[in-house]
């Protein structure tokens, strides 16, 4: 049976998987610079980097492995906002996304062998106004300075988020349908989604 490697360090992206019932991964963290091409949409730059990681992470695997890689990162007005340097900068972030919408893309690759797929995922998610006292009081926590956007939907940036149109996963890390189906194609099946133990590896 293959096993399954998560060639990432996010605790968000192994928490999800344990989510869909796969317990029995390990993590590998290959060194990307994760750069691409500058006239990209943002659904391929997250794809592009994806494979990179994933081409990057196959030297740390066997073939008979089955690797996930996955890169997430917002957008406002097709411009990308990552990880907040600072305070300052997070509170810039932040600023300009209160009372407005952005778009959080991720692309996926699963690998096994010579079989590849990469697919991406995109959520629009919806700020309501917030104050600038309340932004610092969430900079305050800590909670934003590791994420992308300045904020974690699945804490305290919640309270941020008026709605979201699309796959509430996806903006956590993971588009969980989407990868459920890739890895499906790769082998790797489920009978139902009821139990961590209803689940059957192809070999």
């Amino acid at each position: 049976m293959a096993k399954i490697v998560l060639a990432s360090g996010s605790p968000r992206r192994q928490e999800l998987l344990h989510r869909m019932g796969i317990d029995d991964f390990d993590v590998r963290v290959p060194q990307t610079e994760e750069t691409c091409p500058p006239d990209l949409s943002p659904r391929e730059t997250v794809a592009y980097i994806s494979r990179e990681k994933s081409d990057a992470a196959a030297a740390l695997c066997t073939a008979e492995e089955l690797i996930i890689t996955a890169d997430t990162m917002v957008f406002l007005d097709n411009r990308r906002l990552g990880k907040p340097a600072d305070e300052a900068e997070a509170l810039e972030m932040l600023t300009a996304l209160q009372g407005r919408h952005h778009t959080v893309c991720t692309g996926v690759t699963v690998r096994r062998g010579d079989t590849i797929l990469t697919e991406s995922e995109s959520t629009d998610v919806y700020f309501r106004p917030a104050t600038r006292e309340e932004l610092l009081a969430y900079i305050r926590t800590g909670e934003p300075m590791d994420k992308a956007g300045a904020y974690g939907i699945q804490g305290r940036g919640a309270l941020l988020v008026e709605r979201i149109d699309g796959d509430f996963f996806n903006v956590m890390g993971l588009p969980l349908l989407r990868l459920s189906r890739m890895l499906e194609r790769l082998g790797l099946r489920r009978r139902a989604w009821g139990g961590g133990g209803d689940k059957e590896r192809l070999p």
